[in-house]
């Protein structure tokens, strides 16, 4: 199972150790340049997974938003929604995604935010990113007694040989399946942690999974040359795969890993 998040170099035990790391700091601001890109192609969330992270919370920081995937079903659920991200670029595209929701520049680990102010805490994709010495506390900070921090990540199911191939050639770093658990270490003051799978398919054409490379922290940082033969590489196992080759359009398998724990 491959995941869609990025791994950042200088990262240590799923976790950026220092976000202001040289290369941390490229990787991280890299999609900008391709927010419109990244909105379009990246997968949203099923409202099922998203439901069970937030429960009955009203007043929800999407933090590390980017382009609004997770914000959008959050605004379906009738949320309240803030939403902080570091790259002015993927706030663009959000508004106008999904317009009207409050957006403001910030990190997890300055969250420019209210004390106690909302009801939960959500990161979509994100958490791998925030360093969580500093993140923890400040998260803390601006959560209500008895708020909940919500966690996810989408994986696509590797299950599917064309999909392990593909996965290949984009310089996946890590299974998903065995690695999302070991991110989640939040410590006090927040309890245990809860998890949550939500099997489900996403449905593409085959210039939306080219795209879906694209989007990618390792792509976006590569040299051109690199660029070219990784899309290349997918291009032909697109048209020459048995299980893909001729297919108007893709059915990708997905599993939305969830976890939540609770702000004493």
């Amino acid at each position: 199972m491959t995941g869609e998040d990025d791994t950042a170099t200088g990262v240590h035990g799923g976790l950026v150790v220092d976000p202001a790391d040289p290369d941390t700091v490229r990787a991280a601001r890299s999609f900008g340049a391709v927010a419109s890109v990244y909105g379009a192609a990246r997968p949203g969330y099923p409202i099922e997974a998203v439901e069970w992270l937030v429960g009955d919370a009203r007043r929800v920081l999407d933090l590390g938003a980017g382009t609004g995937r997770l914000t959008e079903a959050l605004v379906a659920l009738d949320r309240d929604v803030i939403a902080v991200d570091p790259v002015e670029e993927m706030l663009e595209e959000l508004e106008i995604r999904v317009p009207g929701v409050p957006r403001i520049l910030g990190t997890a680990e300055d969250l420019p935010v209210e004390d106690a102010s909302v009801d939960a805490v959500v990161a979509g994709q994100a958490w791998h990113w925030f360093q969580r010495d500093r993140a923890v506390p400040e998260i803390a900070r601006v959560l209500r007694t008895g708020g909940v921090l919500g966690l996810a990540w989408n994986a696509r199911d590797t299950g599917a040989d064309w999909l392990r191939e593909a996965g290949e050639i984009m310089h996946e770093r890590h299974d998903a399946s065995t690695s999302f658990a070991s991110y989640v270490r939040v410590g006090a003051p927040f309890g245990a942690v809860e998890s949550h799978r939500v099997e489900w398919v996403e449905r593409m054409s085959r210039a939306r999974f080219l795209d879906l490379v694209r989007s990618r922290s390792h792509w976006l940082t590569s040299p051109p040359d690199e660029q070219r033969a990784v899309i290349a590489a997918v291009e032909t196992l697109l048209a020459t795969h048995p299980d893909v080759a001729g297919a108007d359009e893709l059915a990708v398998p997905y599993v939305t890993h969830c976890f939540r724990t609770i702000r004493s």
